[in-house]
């Protein structure tokens, strides 16, 4: 995944703004004027001119100039062992010499695309074109020094920032003009449909006012990117320097906001991801009011039912997601949700893969008590939950990387004997009791119950989802494994009950676990 922003500099090339109507959206003009686009063959239309000319103007550059901190160790010296290493540290380089290992300060900029939501000076742009994204985040320590918003008629303006939002990946950002400017109005994106017609106009490459258009590809696109992906996916060409810019429809409304592409090359491949306006209008509104953006939150760690994790737990697929850990003292734990649960519905919104439970959760007003429909051990449980209010991320990322406890006991039982040689030959791996020695090799909390996985069958399932020896397997169908023939006991129930695959929850080293869908070795 990438962002479609370019690290560079650069000027807007564009259309002048002087025959807007200034005090309302100019895609209001769009929707008096809509027979203008005319039809084309099989129904598309004829041309996007008028459509552009008259929303281009709403559409600015951005471009940042960044103070990178950055430590002299973390630069190579690719003279080393040379005779030009002594010279190469004359000169400072790889952190040796006059340096002293002190960090430099590097100057680094930015390029991305943003547009006009008021006439006054608001501007809507992602919040990883002002921070520099990821390339500026793995540089070091970055210090934003200004940032310069440029319209089409190449006036520039130095903005400040309003508000952002890292979560949702949204800023606002506020210039000052002598006079009012031309702006456009976030549409209805729950009414976008597969198939519309879109159009996408920002500053690819450094490309001043470049228009792309495409059809909507598909919609609550998950990418993998965040708790709260749900984007809407296009053809239309999207590229570096795209990122923060607009997504319209053909009545001239916002439909979404440029964010990432997938591509192999970092250029267009035809698939580009915009954040909706269902999504990102409450969150730009909050920040423009200068208010704190709050989300609900349960206090859960979850992951998809997959195919293997569904067949292992006797469920449809695609629906609900299994809750891997329960953060203590949160609104889940208070509720009475375990892990291992299932949740499949929440207020009355069952959860899929086009609506999963951290999107639904989030949207959730804080304080308020919803029902929840969870799976628990074959049976239908149903609790009732207050929201509570998502922690700052920061927070989140302790939390996830604390170690996990767990009140079940070891019997003892470290032999590798009948038991254990039969749950070889059905999960296609041997196993052994955990001891504490094998536990502080494995870097596995010392509290941690379960058996470890010893070796693998190569061709075995659970091999090809990726386990292997040192592993740990806490649980088997959501039943704690202590020893061997705990374990042993569970597989040779599953099978006893017809059950072709089996679910486990398995640890490796200090990472918080995870369920795992495994078939069975045929006998």
């Amino acid at each position: 995944m990438r962002y479609a922003y370019a690290i560079t500099a650069a000027l807007l090339a564009g259309g002048a703004a002087a025959t807007l109507t200034l005090q309302q959206p100019v895609g209001a003009q769009v929707a008096q004027n809509a027979g203008s686009v005319g039809s084309g063959p099989r129904g598309g239309p004829a041309s996007f001119a008028d459509l552009t000319q008259r929303l281009s103007p709403a559409v600015v550059n951005i471009s940042t100039t960044q103070r990178v901190k950055v430590n002299q160790q973390q630069q190579q010296n690719p003279f080393a062992g040379t005779p030009f290493d002594d010279l190469f540290r004359q000169f400072g380089g790889g952190g040796g010499g006059g340096g002293g290992g002190q960090p430099t300060t590097r100057e680094a900029t930015s390029l991305g695309s943003g547009f006009l939501i008021s006439a006054d000076g608001y501007v809507v742009t992602n919040n990883h074109v002002i921070t520099g994204g990821q390339d500026a985040a793995s540089a070091g320590t970055t210090t934003m020094e200004s940032i310069t918003v440029t319209l089409q008629d190449h006036t520039e303006f130095k903005a400040r920032v309003v508000g952002r939002d890292a979560v949702a990946d949204l800023a606002v950002l506020k210039i000052d003009a002598p006079k009012p400017l031309p702006f456009v109005q976030f549409g209805d994106s729950t009414r976008t449909r597969v198939g519309d017609w879109v159009i996408a106009i920002g500053e690819p490459f450094a490309l001043g006012g470049t228009v792309t258009a495409g059809i909507v590809s598909a919609i609550h696109r998950s990418i993998n990117g965040g708790p709260y992906d749900r984007y809407i996916q296009t053809d239309a060409a999207i590229n570096s320097g795209n990122s923060g810019g607009p997504l319209f429809d053909m009545a001239g409304n916002v439909v979404g906001i440029n964010t990432a592409i997938y591509s192999a090359s970092g250029g267009n491949v035809g698939i580009g991801f915009a954040i909706p306006a269902e999504q990102a209008k409450p969150v730009i509104e909050t920040l423009r009011k200068g208010g704190r953006v709050k989300r609900g939150y349960l206090g859960v760690q979850i992951q998809a039912v997959d195919d293997e994790i569904a067949s292992a737990l006797g469920l449809p697929k695609n629906h609900g997601e299994i809750v891997g850990r329960v953060e203590p003292g949160y609104a889940a734990a208070r509720a009475g949700i375990q892990q291992g649960d299932v949740i499949t519905k929440v207020n009355g919104q069952d959860v899929t893969p086009d609506n999963t439970l951290s999107y639904t959760v989030s949207n959730l007003p804080i304080g308020s008590r919803v029902p929840i429909e969870l799976f628990r051990r074959g049976q239908k449980v149903s609790v009732t939950a207050v929201v509570g209010e998502r922690p700052p991320e920061s927070q989140l990322r302790g939390q996830l990387g604390a170690d996990q406890d767990d009140d079940d006991q070891d019997n003892g039982n470290g032999g590798q004997g009948a038991q254990g040689k039969a749950t070889a030959s059905a999960l296609g791996a041997s196993i052994q009791a955990l001891t504490p020695q094998i536990a502080q090799q494995l870097g596995v909390p010392a509290a941690t119950r379960g058996v470890v996985i010893a070796s693998t069958d190569p061709d075995s399932d659970l091999a090809s989802n990726g386990l292997k020896r040192g592993d740990v397997i806490l649980s088997i169908n959501q039943t704690p494994t202590p020893t061997v023939a705990a374990a042993a006991a569970l597989i040779d129930g599953a099978r006893r009950s017809g059950r072709d695959s089996v679910l486990l929850q398995v640890q490796r080293g200090n990472q918080p676990a995870q369920y795992v869908g495994v078939k069975l070795q045929k006998k």
